[in-house]
């Protein structure tokens, strides 16, 4: 249970390995992120935004949490079943395998099946019964999000794309950046398109379609006083900035908090 603590802190962006100068790379220290969820602002992840910002963390980068990666960004199929979701899994491990870019020689068959049922308990609640223990009727609370749905037959799945109303600008914002600079650091616009649609990006990510992609961008000109400018005077929906990291995605986190704690105290 420890490790899988570790684990899933590390991919959450709650913790993180040390290794700055003067850290000792054996430890775990709290990350800026962490620090504000847990240590001050919402320890018992009442806010949606908590929720959303985990989220981001699985799914945005390939890593501690490749299937979740993986399964929002390079899966197209709206509609699924776990044995689809594993065979295409397998699958994509097999490329990277041959193309040398995946060396865990220990994945197999057992092992995906385990991580694509984990991956569906992240986001589906199970129907509770009488027989279940406390520890198996626990559900993640990401299930809250309801990303991911059941569908009535067959036992299969669903993709919820569309407006997410619980999703505040302020995350948007946070995954707009961290893909930005993180991906495209010398780029100086995006479309519409790209922000929907390219893998990572905030529109892959947080299953959002075009339109509401483009209304929360036209947003971030005020939000971020015009550190990320929208613009479609030339008939082209983008945005642009000079320099992303001036649009101060954290500081709108701890103001988002901060408002919530406020109101919550009240």
């Amino acid at each position: 249970m420890v490790a899988s603590m570790r684990h899933w802190s590390l991919a959450s962006g709650i913790l993180r390995n040390g290794g700055a100068e003067g850290e000792d790379p054996a430890r775990l220290y709290t990350t800026e992120l962490g620090r504000l969820i847990l240590g001050e602002a919402d320890p018992y992840l009442e806010h949606p935004a908590s929720l959303w910002l985990i989220h981001w963390h699985f799914a945005s980068m390939p890593g501690r949490a490749t299937t979740w990666y993986w399964a929002f960004n390079e899966f197209h199929e709206p509609t699924f079943s776990r044995e689809l979701l594993r065979t295409r899994l397998l699958r994509r491990c097999e490329e990277l395998r041959e193309a040398g870019r995946l060396r865990e020689s220990r994945i197999t068959e057992t092992t995906l099946r385990r991580d694509v049922e984990c991956f569906i308990r992240t986001y589906v609640a199970r129907l509770s019964t009488s027989r279940a223990s406390h520890e198996e009727s626990l559900e993640c609370p990401l299930a809250e999000l309801f990303l991911i749905q059941p569908v009535e037959v067959g036992g299969a799945f669903q993709f919820r794309r569309g407006p997410k109303p619980t999703l505040p600008d302020e995350v948007f914002l946070f995954g707009l950046v961290q893909f930005w600079t993180t991906l495209f650091p010398k780029r100086g616009e995006f479309s519409v398109e790209t922000l929907t649609h390219e893998p990572g990006s905030p529109g892959r990510v947080f299953l959002l379609d075009e339109e509401t992609v483009a209304d929360r961008l036209a947003r971030l000109t005020d939000l971020t006083k015009g550190a990320i400018r929208w613009d479609e005077s030339t008939g082209l929906r983008q945005v642009y900035s000079p320099d992303p990291k001036a649009a101060k995605p954290f500081k709108h986190l701890k103001r988002l908090f901060t408002s919530h704690s406020g109101a919550r105290a009240a």
